[in-house]
């Protein structure tokens, strides 16, 4: 059995440079949590493969394509692969997101 403690994960380099800890990583899917501070937001970007996030905590504004919707605990977001989306904090609270990959990607994601 292998546990992981998200809080002891370390935060890992990335374009958008917010704090997103992969916490699981197999040949066929990949998890990462990412806590946007208030004001902080994730550049627009696409995914090789389709993605689920789910909200651990606080809200947030979720863009996929051309629709925009805010979001908030224990809501599950679906992304199509090769479809532009970003995150957004614009609440003055801590906001989490679990983001899932499936299947892990074997093309990087790309930033618009």
């Amino acid at each position: 059995m292998k546990i992981t403690e998200v809080a002891k994960a370390v935060s890992g380099p990335n374009p958008h440079h917010v704090d997103a800890r992969k916490i699981y990583e197999t040949p066929h899917a990949v998890a990462v949590v990412i806590t946007l501070k208030p004001g902080e937001s994730l550049k627009k970007h696409m995914t090789p493969v389709d993605v689920f996030f789910y909200v651990l905590e606080g809200t947030g504004v979720v863009e996929i394509g051309n629709e925009r919707q805010t979001v908030g605990k224990d809501m599950l977001v679906e992304s199509p692969a090769r479809i532009p989306h970003r995150w957004m904090n614009e609440s003055g609270a801590v906001f989490r997101v679990l983001v899932i990959k499936v299947p892990k990607p074997t093309e990087e994601t790309k930033i618009l």
